[in-house]
This record gives C-alpha cells, sequence and structure tokens, in this order.
C-alpha cells in the first residue's frame, strides 16, 4: 500500500510505517495530529517548511490519530500535535506542542549531521 499525500509531507499508516520509518536510510520525523486540532495546522506550513529544506537529510511524515489511533497509543501521544523523531529503526526524541520553528530546528539538530 502507498502512503497517501497530505500536502509535501506523506501520511503513515499501520502498513507503511516499518517500511517508512522503521528501515529509513534517514532520521525520520513524524508529527501526530489531527485535522481538528487548531495548533495542528498552525505548525503544519512549519514542518512542511523543514520537510522542504531538509530533502534529503531528513524524512518527515505526518500520522493521523484519529485514523492511526494504534500508532498514536504506541507512541504514547496524549496530546497533539505531538513530534517523534526515529534514527535506525528507534525512537529517539520525542516533544508536544506546536513549537516556533527554530525550536523545531534545534529538537532535529542533533539528527542531522
Amino acid at each position: 500500500m502507498a502512503a497517501r499525500r497530505s500536502g509535501p509531507v506523506d501520511s503513515v499508516t499501520e502498513q507503511t510505517f516499518p517500511v517508512r520509518v522503521l528501515q529509513a536510510k534517514r532520521p525520520v520525523l513524524i508529527q501526530f495530529w489531527a485535522p481538528w486540532c487548531g495548533p495542528c495546522t498552525r505548525v503544519t506550513p512549519i514542518v512542511e517548511e523543514v520537510a522542504a529544506e531538509r530533502a534529503g537529510v531528513l524524512d518527515v511524515v505526518k500520522i493521523n490519530v484519529d485514523e492511526e489511533p494504534g500508532l498514536a497509543d504506541r507512541h504514547g501521544v496524549s496530546s497533539i500535535p505531538a513530534f517523534v523523531v526515529y534514527a535506525d529503526g528507534a525512537a529517539v526524541k520525542a516533544w508536544t506542542g506546536a513549537v516556533p520553528q527554530p525550536l523545531l530546528e534545534r529538537n532535529l539538530g542533533p539528527f542531522l549531521r
């Protein structure tokens, strides 16, 4: 099953998660979101800009918590937007909230070297 597109960032499902995240050759930033979440919609342009600027160095994907509650539960997501960074098949950093771009990039910095 191919990943669905929701703009410049792919949407990941239970079926595509192993290949797109666990087997990724680059670090992966996951944004957990929902269409009804105001802070999620406010941070989405920032996430999409980071995805475009870091293409080839960082993969960025989105998971809709309403459509993929199992993935959200496994990651302990209780508030959105939530972010998880995967590197070498393991979750290595997580945070919540609609952070500004400088803080988002600072959180990603160690994984972009």
